[in-house]
């Protein structure tokens, strides 16, 4: 299951692009934390220890645990990250207020494992999908979805209904969607012998009406 980090947060009283920009200089990253039966509230964290965490994490899709200053804990889950267009710096950061007993949605990595005999026979992987959004309990959620692909033959797919989740954890899928198929290997057709002759033909005529360089 993911490990849920804490974050020191502040309550920021004042709003404004003006006001947001010196927070943002001062080093800290403004965000807010909202949910279905809870108050917004309005904070600031540390950008540079925001940053870290999301440098080391599989996905987007984490639970932290926010400590407020003056104010307890909050259980929330990441749900966007506002990014400078040129810099890729955070500028704005969105919390959802959760629960340990309501089921939240997220978007977790996938991971295919083994040596799949089809690919050994030449055949090509196409993984259909390198995420997957599932359903759980934040005490459920994963860091990442690891799946086994070593009893794929050649023309072998592997759907969502063949493997098995983790315990606590829905995918919000469809069985038969594709998570991976090992496909035909890919052969060059080659050219045909008429073809070649003429190609082999036309190249002088082309260089003899080529204009002359200056």
């Amino acid at each position: 299951m993911a490990k849920k980090t804490t974050l020191h947060a502040e309550p920021r009283l004042r709003t404004g692009s003006g006001v947001l920009k010196q927070m943002r200089r001062e080093g800290w990253l403004p965000c807010v934390v909202y949910g279905k039966d809870a108050e917004n509230k309005n904070l600031k964290i540390n950008a540079k220890a925001f940053r870290e965490l999301l440098a080391h994490s599989t996905s987007e899709s984490f639970i932290v645990n926010l400590e407020i200053a003056d104010g307890g804990t909050d259980l929330a889950q990441l749900k966007d990250v506002q990014h400078d267009p040129l810099s890729g710096d955070p500028l704005h950061v969105d919390f959802l207020a959760v629960d340990l007993k309501s089921e939240i949605t997220a978007s977790i990595p996938v991971h295919l494992t083994g040596e799949a005999p089809g690919i050994k026979a030449g055949g090509v992987l196409e993984q259909g999908h390198h995420t997957l959004e599932i359903s759980c309990t934040a005490n459920n959620l994963p860091e990442m979805l690891e799946f086994d692909i070593s009893k794929l033959g050649l023309g072998d797919s592997l759907h969502i209904g063949d493997v098995e989740f983790p315990k606590g954890v829905s995918p919000n899928y469809d069985p038969e969607v594709v998570i991976a198929h090992i496909g035909a290997p890919r052969v060059e057709e080659e050219p045909v012998e008429g073809e070649v002759v003429a190609a082999a033909e036309a190249a002088p005529a082309a260089e003899e009406e080529a204009p002359a360089e200056a």
